[in-house]
């Protein structure tokens, strides 16, 4: 059963694109006119001025995809159904480490499309994020499943470009690090439900969300990590990574 057909019941609610990641990824398309987004949910980040092909392995978030979405076929990235260099781009935004087979899930996007974007995780940067003093289990999580930036481009092959994705103190995707400057975020069981290592380890994580509380209630988050406090925006590891 794909992943998101657990964890995707109420994605919607808290994962809602942000106008400065969205506008990122659309620099990064360049002048693609013809786009296949794999791994696409719910349909975030596809831009609205070009023809969007949605291939989606979860029945859940193919129903949350709002009216007037791009087609959206049910599949998987190891195998799209399309013939060689159909499309100007692939897009995989925050997907990568949900595929069963990375090697073939990449070849196959270069195989469809002339230029590939992926927005992933770096996560050398997990045990320095604050996030890890309460929940450590999360980073572990995650180390396991992404494929460090090195491993990626050597996949993508000579010529790939990594560009930093610095996110917004005020970021309206709840994904992992959104919340860097929100900390009680975390506390609040919606949206944690939509931060895929967060559902997975829910039942591990109570005695560090009750330190976290206490944290919180005493000042002490905010005595430890003032300096964050006067940041707009913080670089956390996200990823754009893309082929010339």
């Amino acid at each position: 059963m794909p992943a998101y057909d657990e964890i995707g019941t109420t994605y919607r609610r808290t994962r809602v694109p942000d106008p400065r990641i969205q506008a990122a990824i659309d620099r990064a398309l360049g002048d693609a006119q013809t786009v296949i987004n794999v791994g696409a949910g719910a349909g975030a980040y596809e831009p609205a001025d070009r023809a969007v092909t949605a291939v989606e392995p979860s029945a859940v978030m193919i129903a949350q995809r709002p009216p007037g979405s791009a087609p959206c076929i049910q599949g998987s990235a190891e195998s799209l159904p399309f013939a060689d260099g159909t499309f100007d781009a692939a897009l995989a935004i925050l997907t990568i480490h949900h595929w069963g087979d990375l090697e073939r899930g990449l070849s196959e996007l270069q195989r469809v499309a002339r230029r590939t974007v992926i927005l992933t995780w770096d996560t050398s940067y997990g045990r320095g994020f604050w996030l890890h003093r309460y929940l450590p289990a999360s980073i572990e999580h995650d180390e396991a499943r992404f494929p460090s930036i090195a491993r990626l481009q050597a996949l993508l092959g000579p010529g790939s470009v990594v560009e930093a994705l610095p996110v917004p103190h005020d970021c309206s995707d709840g994904f992992y690090g959104a919340f860097w400057r929100r900390p009680e975020a975390y506390l609040d069981p919606l949206v944690r439900a939509g931060i895929s290592n967060l559902h997975r380890l829910e039942d591990r994580l109570g005695p560090g969300l009750a330190e976290l509380a206490a944290d919180l209630t005493s000042g002490a988050w905010r005595e430890r990590h003032a300096d964050l406090l006067a940041l707009c925006e913080l670089d956390v590891g996200y990823r754009i990574v893309r082929t010339r």
